[in-house]
């Protein structure tokens, strides 16, 4: 029986072992993968479900090979398409076509402060942006790409020079007068710069705008948070893009003046109006005409001098991506250069580059690593290298150029010397001033690292995880100037007796001298989370508890100030919890409690709380039965408190004292010495230095608080053709820091006044945006659009009291334009009897007639009020259209501003304000006012008209004309074609027999037409005076390819 039952035993086993080999024999499958149309898919990953390590990927014609064990599960991916799982059993030919994908807005992910949620469950207010939006405008500068794209944001570039032509930019808008209005930029969690961040190596962007969504991130993110996620290596085999491009720049608007000719009968005209001799006789404005005298009578066009028509930008990005199932890795490289617009001096351009120019390198490796299927390292290295030049005399350029009049001084003199108007810097030739006083140089470079442990804790109970990061970050800036000047002259009016010019030396030659400065600082931050996710039937809760800390040290250029030498840190906790019902009922609760350095014992420590619900109508069973139409339609709240303790001044709760002090005299800033006391007989010298309070202690220093609330409403109706969402937002802050400039004088402080936290303001507006998606036969088009408005006011302030409530800045905008009110020109001497006698000097007719606005029958300061809006836009827009047919794809986006305005001032504004210097712009005097006897004399139209847009010319000066009042007050609404772009990919047949995954090239054109009332310059720059370097029209060629190689790294 033993022997019979071993048998059976051994039978048995034989029997196994044999169902086990035949079960793991391995067979190859082979096959070909298409999409809808038949076309071959290049780089489609072919792995086997749950073998780590073990896959495939398609080659150029689609056809893929894998060993794999029978009854197996094939998995095939590709971006944009659905995955499919197809059974392995003894088939040996797989073929499979493809279905694209069709994300459903519910399904859409959305980065927060929390980590990664669906769409449906966000309860704050957060804008989600698609990085192609951002890659459509080829700027160096990324912060140059938000305005009209990014709903919640406002953004207005004031510069066009290349190295600093970025964007300023608000959350929301400007919500305190105090010292930080800016938003907190985070890039994979780290504190880092926008600007310095290549757009090609961005995966997500995400805005944050609500208390509840910022809570987390404590008083860093009182002024809303972008979020950024760089790109992340994926398995499979090695996948290149590369780009470039070549950019033409031109500027969007350049000011037209009068030529000579006109200048001059124009000056001559200035004087004559206001019964003075005129400066030119016939006969020499018949020289100047002519040009027969260009020593004396020149006759410059300073723009043909200096500027070029554009420069050249040249851009290039290469990244990389790959690996397995273990380790995954991101590499990147990029530059840009960006050419400037000045003609430089070709004998000087071997030594060195005098035009305004930039270049940038990029880089970043991210590595990740999986060391258990539990733990996930991440490691990451990222950094900049910046080189920016400029002309020695760079700050005054654009001052000079815009300045300098056609007549002034000749390009130069025909005996060699070098002209200059005046011994000023800003007065000396414009081209002068660009090519031959030197250069600068300014370098940048810097160094992020980063390093996070992610870990999940499913054993301890499922759905929790913990995560630390850390962040360690260097910055450097130098500066080397190679200053000169040459010796420069001025001919004086008339020739000697002997008929030769008689020149005065305006300033010595300064020769070439070098200086340099330099400045660096190094951030630290850590970070800790645990976080706790998970589903029980309907009902899902959420939790978070985030320790942070970071640290910012200056490192180079500390000073003498102990202050500097020491970190600012911040350090906090946060937590979150959530709760969401079938995913038709949410509630959110959000917490900080936050300290900071620049607050004294008791006021050191902050807790701000947040909450929001949401309710998603869509999910109702009665919506679902009857409006099937309606895949989402959520109502969100959101409430909460946000403190912020960037005040601008260190430790403010600690006193300063000096034997110097600052004194304002003639509106300037002249330093004094505290006087002492002399305590030594007469003739001797035994003194005791005095000390004074620089900076007085304020002890009871607290957190500027931000109440805020948001509604809104966030839609997805027809299967998702239609998406919108709309957020009505209202913020207090209260408790802004600033001087205490007037306190009674009983008070007995001298010189050093008092700070307090006793400002407020409201803010209030709205945002949204909307996307229409539709196909049109085999056409793809989306319709889209979006618009921030944002209105503050102030509700309290310390500011002197007045009788005239109209004069106080309480009730007003944050930075409201406040002046005269123009009711046009005088029409005769009775309308000037008959007026309120203003008090700025003599008037005659043409020249601006003011309001009487408190009535008391004189006109002067007391009459000035607030008008017109602020220099900042306090509404941006966007909308536009894009397209997809067959390998042709066509975008247009248009962007625009309202509700900002700005004075114009200055030597160019106001015509012959500084008698033979500055310059007219053509158009604006165009319409002016002219007395019928001087028109008769200049052979002009006269033109009496007490509505004419220019008033009576002037001569040196006129302090009723030049004042602020709506007279001088522009517009600075704008509507541009922010985008024009065509692009082309090659069909598939072509691409891969090229070896290519994919090829396409495009136009680009950015800024192309600007609509304006305000015509002088680009109304975006806010500029009162247009000596800013000009905005850019951008017209781009570029090239992209990516291409999928057949071997792992």
């Amino acid at each position: 029986m033993e022997c019979i039952n071993i048998k059976k035993l051994i039978t048995f086993c034989l029997l196994l072992i044999s169902i086990s080999v035949f079960a793991q024999k391995k067979i190859e499958v082979t096959g070909i993968v298409t999409d809808e149309n038949k076309e071959p898919l290049i780089g489609v990953n072919v792995t086997v479900k749950d073998q780590a390590g073990l896959g495939a990927i398609t080659d150029i014609n689609g056809r893929y090979k894998i060993n794999v064990e029978e009854y197996s599960r094939l998995l095939f991916s590709y971006i944009g398409f659905d995955k499919q799982e197809v059974l392995i059993k003894q088939q040996r030919i797989v073929n499979i076509t493809m279905k694209e994908a069709n994300a459903r807005e519910i399904d859409e992910v959305v980065i927060t402060g929390t980590g990664v949620q669906k769409k449906l469950t966000v309860t704050g207010a957060v804008t989600t942006v698609n990085v192609d939006d951002l890659k459509s405008n080829p700027s160096a500068n990324l912060s140059n790409a938000l305005a009209g794209n990014v709903a919640g944001i406002l953004a207005m570039q004031t510069s066009g020079q290349p190295g600093v032509n970025t964007s300023e930019f608000w959350i929301r808008g400007i919500s305190t007068f105090g010292a930080n209005n800016s938003a907190l930029v985070l890039v994979d969690g780290f504190e880092r710069s926008l600007d310095e961040m290549n757009i090609e190596d961005i995966e997500s962007f995400t805005v944050l705008k609500d208390a509840s969504t910022t809570a987390i991130y404590g008083p860093r993110g009182a002024n809303g948070v972008i979020l950024i996620t760089s790109k992340h290596g994926k398995a499979g085999k090695i996948n290149i893009n590369a780009k470039v491009e070549t950019s033409y720049n031109t500027r969007t608007i350049t000011p037209e003046f009068a030529d000579g000719y006109t200048y001059a009968r124009m000056m001559n005209e200035s004087r004559i109006t206001r019964n003075k001799e005129p400066i030119y006789q016939d006969d020499e404005l018949e020289l100047l005409r002519l040009g027969l005298d260009p020593d004396l009578y020149p006759n410059v066009d300073w723009k043909d001098v200096l500027l070029k028509d554009g420069a050249m930008t040249y851009r290039a990005n290469v990244n990389m991506n790959g690996g397995g199932a273990t380790a995954r890795y991101f590499v990147s490289l990029s530059y840009i250069s960006e050419g400037g617009m000045y003609k430089t001096d070709d004998a000087m351009r071997e030594d060195y580059n005098s035009n305004p120019s930039s270049q940038r390198w990029n880089y970043r490796l991210n590595t990740d690593i999986d060391i258990t299927k539990s733990t996930l390292l991440k490691v990451g290295v990222s950094g900049s290298l910046k080189k920016r030049n400029a002309p020695g005399q760079g700050e005054n350029v654009w001052k000079s150029l815009m300045n300098q009049n056609p007549i002034s001084v000749p390009l130069m003199y025909s005996n060699g010397y070098i002209p200059a108007f005046g011994k000023e810097d800003d007065r000396s030739n414009p081209w002068v001033l660009a090519t031959q006083t030197g250069y600068k140089e300014f370098w940048n470079n810097k160094v992020q690292t980063n390093i996070s442990l992610e870990q999940k804790l499913d054993f301890i109970t499922k759905g929790l995880r913990f995560e630390g990061r850390f962040g360690f970050d260097i910055n450097n800036d130098n500066e080397i100037n190679h200053k000169k000047m040459p010796e420069t002259w001025r001919a004086q009016r008339f020739r000697n007796s002997a008929g030769e010019i008689v020149y005065d030396r305006q300033r010595e030659e300064q020769k070439m001298e070098q200086t340099s400065k330099s400045s660096g600082n190094r951030r630290e931050f850590l970070e800790a989370f645990l976080q706790y996710n998970r589903g029980f039937k309907e009902h899902h809760v959420g939790a978070t508890l985030k320790y942070s800390q970071d640290a910012y040290k200056t490192t180079v250029d500390v000073g003498t100030d102990v202050k500097n030498s020491i970190a600012k840190r911040h350090m906090g906790i946060a937590g979150r919890a959530s709760y969401n019902w079938n995913y038709r009922y949410f509630v959110d609760f959000n917490f900080g409690y936050n300290g900071s350095e620049n607050f004294a014992d008791g006021h050191r420590f902050g807790f701000f709380p947040a909450f929001s619900v949401a309710w998603n109508i869509a999910e109702e069973k009665l919506i679902k039965d009857h409006l099937k139409w309606m895949n989402m339609f959520k109502l969100r709240y959101s409430y909460g408190k946000v403190g912020n303790d960037q005040l601008g001044t260190r430790f403010p709760y600690l006193y300063t004292i000096s034997g110097k002090y600052t004194e304002k005299v003639d509106d300037k800033d002249v330093e004094k010495i505290f006087p002492g006391w002399n305590w030594g007989d007469y003739g001797y010298d035994k003194k005791f230095d005095g000390m004074t309070y620089s900076m007085l202690a304020s002890e009871n220093v607290t957190w500027e608080i931000a109440t805020k609330h948001d509604f809104g409403v966030d839609l997805s109706l027809f299967n998702d053709k239609l998406t919108a969402t709309v957020d009505y937002f209202h913020e207090q802050r209260d408790g802004i820091y600033m001087e205490r400039k007037f306190l009674p004088g009983m008070v007995g402080i001298v010189r050093s006044n008092p700070k307090a936290n006793v400002g407020s303001v409201l803010s209030e507006g709205f945002d949204g945006h909307f996307a229409y998606k539709q196909k049109l036969g085999k056409v793809n088009l989306t319709i889209r659009g979006n618009m921030t408005y944002s209105k503050n006011e102030i509700l309290e302030r310390d500011e002197t009291n007045t009788v005239y409530p109209y004069q106080l800045e309480k009730g007003y905008r944050v930075n409201q334009a406040k002046g005269l009110i123009a009711l046009g020109l005088f029409k005769d001497y009775d309308d000037i009897r008959n007026s309120p006698k203003q008090q700025f000097g003599k008037v005659q007719p043409g020249d601006i007639k003011y309001k009487d606005v408190n009535g008391d029958g004189v006109i002067n300061d007391g009459d000035k009020a607030a008008i017109g809006a602020t220099t900042k836009p306090n509404l941006i827009y966007g909308f536009g259209i894009s397209a997809q047919w067959r390998g042709l794809d066509f975008n247009v986006h248009f962007q625009g501003a309202g509700k900002s305005s700005f004075f114009i001032e200055g030597s160019t504004v106001y015509a012959f304000k500084d008698n033979q210097w500055g310059n007219v712009l053509e158009n604006l005097v165009e319409n002016r006012w002219v007395d019928a006897e001087t028109a008769a004399r200049f052979g002009i139209p006269a033109n009496e008209n007490p509505n004419a847009s220019y008033p009576r010319l002037s001569f040196g000066g006129n302090d009723n004309n030049f004042r602020k009042s709506t007279f001088w007050l522009r517009d600075g609404s704008y509507l541009r074609l922010k985008t024009l772009e065509v692009g082309y990919t090659l069909p598939k047949t072509v691409v891969n027999k090229l070896k290519f995954n994919k090829i396409r090239v495009f136009f680009i054109g950015t800024n192309l037409l600007t609509f304006a009332k305000f015509k002088e310059w680009d109304p975006e720059l806010g500029s009162s005076t247009g000596t800013e370097y000009p905005l850019s029209k951008v017209f781009s060629l570029g090239l992209s390819v990516n291409i999928l190689s057949l071997i792992h790294i």
